[in-house]
């Protein structure tokens, strides 16, 4: 299997958006997931919102996709962002291959 320069920097990419995602991305995930619940769960059951099971794991719900979507769109994101600059290397690698073999 041919290993490239943009699949090592895709890696990377990944790695950076799992590390940005647990410093910057799992709290405010959880909280507007949150936030979405209880609007959720506010239409479903009337506010103010009783402290029933089902209104809890409605609210948990929302913070768990949250939290989910978070982390795949900065990942995601690093990935690509990594993609891209890995093609950029080697572009310009085989540019100046390109002009050494003339």
């Amino acid at each position: 299997m041919k290993t490239t320069i943009a699949k090592k920097t895709s890696y990377l990419g990944a790695g950076a958006g799992l590390v940005l995602f647990a410093l910057f991305g799992l709290l405010p995930g959880g909280i507007l997931g949150g936030a979405m619940g209880l609007n959720l769960a506010g239409w479903l059951f009337g506010l103010p919102l009783e402290p029933g099971i089902i209104s809890r794991a409605i609210v948990l719900v929302a913070m768990l996709v949250g939290i989910l979507v978070a982390g795949i769109v900065m990942v995601t994101a690093g990935t690509t962002l990594g993609w891209l600059a890995g093609r950029l290397l080697e572009g310009s690698s085989h540019e100046k291959e390109a002009h050494s073999v003339r």
